[in-house]
């Protein structure tokens, strides 16, 4: 199945002041989570980002909050977003089949959404280089895991070009200069 720009959307999952210090692989995820988000934006993909017990937690990381812009922040204190009433209308609200996920941890809330949008017929990418957890290993099991259930895995730069679907125009000179 390829991606289509028209029937996609991205999840941006709890990446909060609090917890991203704790992550294992915060200095490569977080830059590469930003170059996607960017990228996205480019190709006017739909964002909404979901925020764990913002109280406790903190709101969204400045960089990840830059790259993102003007998109519905929800807070949310189960681990499936798509428990949570408000993000499950939101994501609902954008019309879209495909949900592309980005965010932290890989093996508790991301993998928790991935496979209650795979039981609402939703079609969940999980961007591997933009995923995060406090132990390599548990990240490699959540993947592993996601897997098994039946979610996609892909990489940043692939899930860019391939929304992007041709090697010219303005929006492949924006997303070629953010892969670089």
């Amino acid at each position: 199945m390829k991606l289509r720009k028209e029937d996609t959307m991205v999840l941006v999952v709890d990446y909060q002041e609090k917890l991203m210090p704790a992550m294992h692989n915060k200095d490569a995820f977080i830059p590469r989570t930003c170059m996607l988000l960017k990228g996205l934006k480019a190709l006017d993909i739909p964002a909404i980002a979901s925020e764990q017990y913002p109280k406790g937690l903190g709101s969204t990381v400045p960089e990840v909050k830059e790259a993102l812009g003007i998109v519905p922040y929800l807070p949310k204190t189960t681990f499936s977003c798509m428990d949570d009433a408000g993000i499950r209308a939101a994501i609902e609200a954008t019309g879209c089949k495909n949900v592309l996920i980005c965010g932290a941890e890989a093996h508790i809330c991301v993998l928790q959404t991935a496979m209650d949008l795979l039981a609402a017929g939703k079609t969940p990418v999980l961007v591997e280089d933009c995923l995060g957890s406090r132990f390599a290993h548990d990240m490699e099991v959540g993947l592993i895991r996601a897997q098994q259930e039946g979610v996609l895995v892909t990489t940043a730069e692939a899930v860019l070009f391939e929304l992007l679907g041709k090697g010219s125009g303005s929006t492949f000179k924006t997303i070629s200069k953010l892969v670089k």
